[in-house]
């Protein structure tokens, strides 16, 4: 315990006494007796230690006259500023806090594993929330009922097939298990594609998966091919009888006055984003079948969509990977969103803090401008986009789609479960949206551990003045800046083999891939992978790997903030749940999002060691209900559809969150026009490619190989990547391109 300690919060300062327990940091203060009380009751605020996220010591120098203090920037977005009256009590503290969150070694010694709650959470058992079995029936899929065409694989329930994926795996009736065993070589990590969701009404599916084996030599495999021929061939277009749902409006889309869709054949009105990309996607796609008449709804374009920019697809299949080539899945349409990886992501977080990192010794407003420059409104822009086209050829189109990124579990999990909540109201409920979680992020191993970080990093604490040398690391480098666009890919292909041969265990860089690089054989059997984690490797001692780390799921929360926003009354839940859940992925004090994966979780017996996180939110249910929420569904009134879509162009900043104003975060007006718009005018989309076995729009085709010795090959794809005419940008130089394609070639090899 530390007396006489001041608190400093948005310039605001109070006195109290610090406490430093094993799992909190806790500031106690007495405020002045208003009028109406006499005796003014003890304030505390509670600060967990895996939620921080920067602390940094400033001992005070003769120079100064400022005391000694320890800040602290955490990840929900409190900034504290604690002053001592003499150094040593502050390097004290700094050191205790340093030993408390980076020197635990292992997540079992966590704050979830020793936490006992109160009644009445002590009543739930939020663990019973999620089902896989009962959910897969609500959906219309289980062990008696194969008659939409799917069925429940236990393949898996070891978790030996696929380490990372859930237990229960459903797929096509017509597939066998052992046409699994033969496929499942040729997807990274072994994430064949597998059912998430199945549409009610229409039977159309969404899969998901992670990407193919193609590699330069263009790896092939015919039980992929039949596995996602079976998936995509699970129903045709509309039942017989039935008639396409009424498209859901956006807010975008609600400004006109003609509610109906103009037909593919006809050019879509200036800025109409939404029209512009299914065109784009309906006239690639048939530009191969030309006969019968073309009606709006009633065509069906399954979808592979790659969730990767087209030239980090193509960076991946310099080292073994890469993205489908359509040669051999001619029964689909692919497309590319243009979504970065996790390292822009956590770049573009970093440059938010950055703009609001004084917030606890300043009562200023946060620097606009560098808000702006972070992009991280374009990022959240570009997900509900792709989300929204996703739910767009489902619903209206009655297609399939499957869904990959690199390894399936970052972008892909963002995609899915945010087309997933356009298309289905029982997970916009408070239920609904637990089981979602449970099933498209929990189950199908997004890396939690790995993206948030719970150990910390030695690299989050730094003392003022005593830092030494910084991260000053230099990048690969991929050929100079006169080198022409064939050095670059030739650099790129050395660097890309340079990482395999180093200690790299980045899971979303390309060394990621390395266990899946050996003699690709289609004729085999999938052997069982040895170096699949065991139950040992869960209880070794480990660390936080900074570059692992990313706001992958704070990116969902953000988008799911902006459909609440944008659909008030067609959410249960309020916005509060949304942040409290992000609050809560980094307490550690619940068991919910420690480990990587369901099988970790399982050997570390979580359910029996820890409590759920949803008991925290059932057993306070009425503060997260939505007031404005309206259940009917009827997709003949407008407002009540089954179906709701974004507006990607009207995305704002999550101002609660932050913990400012919406003033001070979108502006003084609220009628003023969303920053995005500002940062992207003229309506841009996150599609940058659509690419059949025969057309490709917009870039080249990265699933194909490029000729040898074609100098050429990448100022083509940069050409085509800036000529698709949907974002009303000015097409850029070939210097300029090629220079662009070497760049995002780079970040992708992070």
């Amino acid at each position: 315990m530390v007396d006489e300690v001041k608190l400093v919060r948005r310039g605001d300062q109070v006195e109290g006494t610090l406490h430093l327990t094993p799992h909190h940091l806790i500031f106690s203060h007495t405020p002045p007796p208003s009028i109406e009380a006499a005796k003014a009751r003890p304030r505390e605020l509670w600060i967990t230690y895996p939620i921080i996220q920067k602390c940094t010591l400033r001992p005070a120098t003769p120079a100064s006259h400022l005391p000694s203090s320890v800040r602290l920037q955490c990840r929900d977005f409190t900034f504290v500023c604690f002053c001592f009256t003499d150094e040593k009590k502050a390097r004290d503290v700094y050191d205790s806090i340093r030993a408390w969150t980076c020197k635990l070694g292992r997540v079992e010694k966590l704050y979830a594993f020793s936490y006992q709650p109160q009644r009445p959470e002590k009543d739930f058992n939020g663990w019973e929330a999620y089902n896989a079995r009962k959910e897969w029936e609500r959906l219309g899929v289980s062990e008696k009922g194969t008659d939409k065409g799917w069925r429940l694989s236990a393949i898996n329930t070891d978790y030996s097939f696929s380490p990372t994926y859930p237990a229960l795996l459903v797929v096509p009736v017509t597939i066998s298990d052992n046409t699994l065993n033969y496929a499942v070589r040729y997807r990274s990590r072994g994430r064949i594609p597998v059912l998430t969701y199945l549409h009610p009404i229409n039977n159309c599916s969404i899969a998901r998966c992670a990407q193919p084996l193609v590699g330069v030599r263009q790896n092939r495999s015919i039980q992929d091919e039949k596995l996602l021929l079976s998936i995509f061939s699970t129903s045709t277009s509309a039942p017989n009888g039935s008639q396409p749902p009424s498209r859901a409006r956006s807010p975008q889309s609600m400004r006109s006055t003609d509610g109906d869709i103009a037909p593919p054949s006809s050019d879509p009105p200036p800025g109409d984003t939404e029209t512009l990309e299914d065109m784009m996607i309906s006239r690639t796609a048939n530009g191969e079948k030309t006969e019968g008449p073309k009606i709006y709804g009633a065509q069906q374009h399954n979808l592979i969509v790659d969730a990767r920019p087209t030239v980090n697809a193509l960076a991946m299949q310099a080292v073994g990977l890469g993205s489908e080539n359509m040669d051999h899945y001619k029964f689909a349409t692919k497309i590319y969103l243009g979504i970065d990886n996790i390292h822009v992501m956590r770049d573009s977080l970093s440059k938010v803090i950055d703009a609001l990192k004084d917030s606890d010794v300043t009562p200023l407003a946060p620097n606009r401008e560098m808000l702006a420059k972070s992009n991280w409104l374009k990022h959240i822009g570009g997900l509900l986009d792709g989300a929204g086209i996703i739910a767009r050829q489902v619903a209206l189109q009655h297609s399939h789609v499957l869904i990959h990124c690199s390894d399936g579990w970052d972008r892909t999990s963002q995609l899915s479960a945010l087309s997933q909540l356009c298309l289905d109201p029982y997970y916009r409920t408070l239920e609904g949206f637990i089981v979602l979680v449970e099933k498209d992020w929990l189950s199908f191993g997004h890396q939690f551990a790995h993206r948030s970080g719970f150990l910390s990093s030695e690299k989050w604490f730094n003392i003022e003045n005593e830092r030494i040398g910084g991260d000053m690391s230099s990048k690969p480098n991929f050929g100079g800046q006169n080198s022409g666009a064939g050095h670059a890919l030739e650099n790129a292909l050395l660097s890309a083999r340079g990482f395999f041969n180093k200690d790299n265990n980045s899971k979303d860089s390309l060394a990621d891939s390395d266990g899946e690089l050996q003699s690709y054989e289609t004729g085999s059997p999938a052997t069982k992978k040895s170096s699949a984690p065991g139950k040992a490797n869960v209880m070794e001692k480990s660390k936080t790997k900074v570059k692992e780390t990313s706001p992958v799921f704070h990116q969902f929360l953000d988008a799911t903030y902006q459909l609440l926003y944008q659909h008030s009354g067609r959410f249960q839940f309020n916005e509060r749940f949304l942040r409290r859940l992000l609050y809560h992925l980094y307490s550690c004090q619940y068991g919910t999002f420690l480990y990587n994966n369901e099988k970790e979780r399982v050997d570390a017996h979580v359910r029996e060691k820890t409590r759920s996180v949803w008991d925290y939110f059932l057993a306070r249910r009425e503060q997260f209900i939505n007031d404005k929420y309206d259940e009917t569904v009827d997709d003949h009134v407008r407002g009540r559809e089954r179906l709701i879509l974004p507006a990607s162009g009207e995305v704002r900043w999550w101002n609660e969150l932050f913990g400012r104003t919406d003033a001070e975060m979108n502006g003084p007006v609220r009628n003023a026009r969303p920053l995005a718009a500002v940062n992207d005018a003229g309506g841009s989309t996150v599609l940058t490619g659509v690419e059949t076995k025969s057309n490709a729009v917009g870039a080249g085709a990265p699933g194909k190989a490029l000729p040898n010795g074609d100098p050429s090959g990448l100022s083509k794809l940069a050409a085509g990547l800036s000529g698709l005419g949907l974002s009303g940008n000015a097409s850029i130089d070939s210097q300029t391109s090629t220079k662009t394609v070497k760049q995002a070639m780079e970040v992708e090899m992070q």
